[in-house]
């Protein structure tokens, strides 16, 4: 149950139905208004819920919004709503005041629906595939994947509770040019293994990790010689695939470590395989194409300009910004990377039927979304709006007020499995969702293993373990933990009032975090819910509270707010421990 969507439009249809009463009575003059929009005021002695629409109505009715928002209050009816008040204030705000049964309805609402509180409905759901990560599996899991990672996989987990149906993809680039560099990296490892070649043969453009040099040594140690004196092609396919099959595993389980499970693995090798050469030929009947230095080139810049013109562009300012063709298929007969990622989009869009792709990019990659949306558009896909780029800015790791670039025992680049042996999965999962995907973000390894309220994720999972002890110390003592049927009537003091408001508020934060696709606003809901089950711990009284009903009550409230933080952090793919 989303109590809060509930109630703002019940006040919305409430307010509505006020004018037209205020109106049959000829008190208003009768008008077509839009629907009242509702507010939560910053200040809330004010109401719970507010609107100004008494003063956006005010030029079609020819009325002071004073004296409309008094007519329409008096007017409206509050019977069978979760409403105990309507009142106006100058200069013509309506406000409302929640009744408590709004408060009973919403412990009840937990307890009804446990695990599932949170989840939501949508009357259209879509099919939405959200993909992220998609590293190239030349190497390990570096430190730079963790970010997209935890985004991805939380966006794909709103979207889900919030109604949609959703499907989390891998795109494995294991084709094409990198590959070729990949294979070529460890063959001359091999060959310097094996005394072949030096240090200096070793290509410019190549690999030079200790990974490399670990899968030729791998290579030699289960295959002896046996591709000393192969043909260069057979030996590089044949390292491609061995690195591969070690390779893809890898990121695998340290992805699963991470907590993250994909549905699919899709890899682009089977767009090799017949059907790039089928996208590339649609462009071509739809006179998208043409060729120029024995290249095939995708006429991207007339496809732009069309896109732009129809949003209202000028000529001067479309020439302003130096639009360019891209290559699809090289000289040499290869296709681009550009004709793959064409061709792999229309394999979502129009093979396996989603109705929205959501792809988390590095923000580096903000040049191609144009590109790649309208070529899209071009194969009648509406790019536009089938495909969604969430754009990702960088990590900072800071330590001791510094900033950490590389790993301390290896000194290159850190890997996401070194990085997870430092700090809790809970801890980086937190934290690298803890800000807007367009913000960059500082990552303090000092502060994500302190055990204290300055550390944001172990504040809110010592909320839950604090609810925990709670109950089982009324346990020890004999009292039941969840009682039957507690009079809820008796929750009035304004901290038991302003928790419960917190817990009400999950359905909607899930599914504002799922259409602003901005995960992190769970964050800082968690936070939110446990700064006030703190307060209300402080001020309010569980087992010596005045009366026994009182008392079961209270652990009602507790068990709820156990309820909702644990639902949270699920949400967050984060553990709610039972103590801490």
């Amino acid at each position: 149950m989303n109590a809060i969507k509930q109630a703002m439009d019940q006040a919305s249809e409430l307010i509505l139905n006020g004018y037209r009463a205020a109106a049959a009575k000829g008190l208003l003059p009768d008008a077509e208004l839009p629907r009242p929009v509702i507010e939560v005021p910053k200040d809330p002695k004010n109401g719970d819920y507010a609107s100004s629409f008494a003063m956006q109505s005010a030029r079609a009715l020819h009325m002071a919004p004073v004296k409309s928002a008094q007519a329409i209050c008096e007017n409206a009816n509050l019977t069978g709503t979760v409403f105990s008040s309507i009142e106006w204030a100058a200069p013509g705000f309506i406000n409302l005041r929640l009744g408590h049964h709004w408060y009973e309805g919403v412990l009840q609402a937990i307890c009804a629906e446990g695990d599932d509180y949170g989840r939501s409905t949508r009357e259209h759901p879509q099919k939405i595939m959200v993909e992220f990560v998609s590293a190239n599996p030349t190497g390990p899991m570096h430190m730079g994947n963790a970010r997209g990672g935890v985004l991805g996989d939380t966006l794909a987990e709103v979207l889900s509770r919030s109604g949609h149906q959703v499907s989390r993809e891998f795109y494995v680039n294991d084709a094409g040019n990198q590959i070729d560099k990949f294979a070529r990296s460890i063959d001359a490892r091999f060959r310097q293994l094996l005394g072949l070649q030096t240090e200096e043969d070793f290509p410019e453009d190549g690999y030079h990790g200790d990974d490399i040099r670990a899968l030729a040594e791998d290579y030699l140690k289960e295959h002896g010689d046996s591709l000393k004196d192969a043909p260069l092609q057979e030996r590089l396919d044949k390292l491609a695939a061995f690195g591969l099959e070690r390779n893809i595993p890898k990121m695998k389980a340290d992805l699963r470590r991470y907590g993250i499970e994909y549905d699919t693995w899709f890899f682009e090798s089977e767009l090799h395989k017949g059907y790039i050469e089928e996208t590339v030929k649609l462009l071509t009947d739809k006179g998208y194409t043409y060729r120029k230095d024995d290249a095939l080139w995708l006429k991207t810049s007339e496809i732009l300009r069309g896109v732009l013109l129809s949003e209202g562009k000028t000529e001067e300012q479309i020439e302003k910004l130096e639009l360019k063709d891209d290559v699809l298929q090289r000289s040499n007969g290869f296709y681009t990377y550009f004709a793959a990622d064409i061709a792999y989009h229309r394999n979502k869009l129009a093979e396996r039927g989603f109705d929205l792709a959501i792809n988390i990019w590095g923000a580096d990659h903000h040049g191609h979304v144009a590109r790649l949306k309208g070529a899209l558009d071009a194969l009648g896909l509406d790019g536009e709006h089938r495909l969604e780029i969430v754009l990702m800015q960088l990590v900072r790791l800071m330590q001791d007020g510094q900033v950490v670039r590389m790993s301390k025992r290896t000194g290159k680049a850190i890997a996401l499995s070194d990085l997870l042996d430092d700090i809790p999965v809970d801890s980086a999962r937190f934290f690298f969702n803890s800000r807007v995907s367009d913000s960059a973000l500082d990552f303090d390894l000092d502060l994500a293993v302190r055990q204290d309220s300055e550390n944001p994720i172990y504040y809110v999972q010592y909320a839950h373990a604090r609810c925990k002890s709670i109950l089982k110390a009324l346990a020890a003592e004999g009292i039941s933990g969840d009682p039957k049927d507690p009079d809820l009537t008796l929750l009035t003091d304004p901290a038991e009032l302003d928790l419960i408001r917190q817990l009400s508020k999950l359905p909607e934060e899930i599914r504002l975090a799922a259409d602003s696709r901005d995960p992190s606003r769970l964050n800082r809901y968690a936070a939110e819910c446990a700064t006030a089950f703190h307060h209300f711990y402080t001020v309010c009284r569980i087992k010596e509270a005045a009366t026994p009903a009182l008392r079961d009550a209270r652990i009602c409230l507790v068990n709820c707010m156990a309820q909702v933080v644990r639902n949270t952090l699920s949400t967050l793919g984060v553990n709610a421990p039972d103590h801490m």
